[in-house]
């Protein structure tokens, strides 16, 4: 689907935080940049009600393809991408907003060749993470060795799934809750490592979500931001580290800087034909 010369159609899957800003920056600046909106899909359709014109809410999400859309956005739940994935790339570009559901193996391949059955581009946007496109290269050229990832937040903004953060208290301070493969730690906190994901795409093949290493910190000094680390080690004792302190209210799982990154990867998807692209 080429979309260069005309507007292109944005679906957008999720009506959350994240999904709240992109649809109002679509609304409000989107035809500036040749975006329009499609449809707006949340799981609790009431949500929408009063804050999206009801001609673009849509119900059903199997109903998608009716729309027309030459992106579909998901930022709601890896579950989402698991359930339409495949189906979404089968009808339209697709940006994944939470690539900690290409930790499963199967889920990824499938996923990837759809891309290249259909043509379209299976996005997966930067987020918080700095230097992604530096990583890929380094990977694309063979010299990725080693790839880490911190991710250091008040205990309030992890939303986890097992029991690491039982028996915590306000005192404790700074613990870390694990530390391990990145396929290890999507299922933990599929909606707190979605950063280190991207990162593990970033990686390409050669290391991939269980060659790339993560870990993430609970510190209870951290009230007014996310704190990101990433090293990426190459050949000959090359190395770069990275620290990007990331803006976030206490309780929040995404930080504010995140929102506009999102909005900018989004501009980006253009169609890249028949790939998994890192914008």
């Amino acid at each position: 689907m080429d979309t260069s010369s005309s507007s292109r159609r944005i679906g957008v899957v999720g009506y959350g935080h994240l999904g709240q800003y992109l649809v109002q920056r679509i609304l409000r600046d989107g035809p500036a940049h040749g975006l329009t909106l499609a449809f707006v899909w949340n799981r609790n359709s009431d949500r929408l009600r009063d804050c999206v014109p009801a001609e673009l809410v849509l119900t059903d999400l199997s109903s998608f393809a009716e729309r027309r859309c030459d992106v579909v956005v998901e930022v709601c739940h890896p579950q989402i991408v698991r359930d339409f994935g495949l189906r979404f790339l089968s009808q339209a570009h697709f940006m994944v907003g939470s690539p900690s559901a290409l930790s499963d193996p199967d889920v990824n391949q499938q996923l990837r060749q759809a891309s290249q059955q259909h043509g379209r581009t299976l996005y997966v946007p930067s987020g918080a993470l700095w230097g992604g496109q530096d990583i890929q290269r380094l990977s694309d050229s063979g010299s990725l060795k080693a790839l880490f990832i911190r991710m250091s937040k008040h205990p309030s903004c992890f939303r986890l799934t097992g029991d690491v953060l039982s028996g915590w208290t306000e005192d404790e301070g700074r613990r870390v809750l694990f530390r391990g493969s990145v396929a290890e730690l999507c299922p933990l906190a599929p909606n707190n490592v979605n950063t280190m994901a991207a990162a593990a795409v970033a990686a390409g093949t050669t290391l991939g979500f269980s060659g790339v290493q993560g870990e993430i910190v609970s510190d209870t000094a951290l009230r007014d931001y996310h704190v990101v680390e990433v090293e990426a080690t190459g050949p000959d004792g090359f190395s770069v580290h990275t620290v990007r302190r990331n803006p976030a209210k206490l309780g929040a799982v995404t930080g504010s800087a995140t929102y506009n990154s999102f909005w900018n990867s989004l501009l980006f998807c253009e169609g890249h034909g028949g790939r998994v692209y890192l914008c």
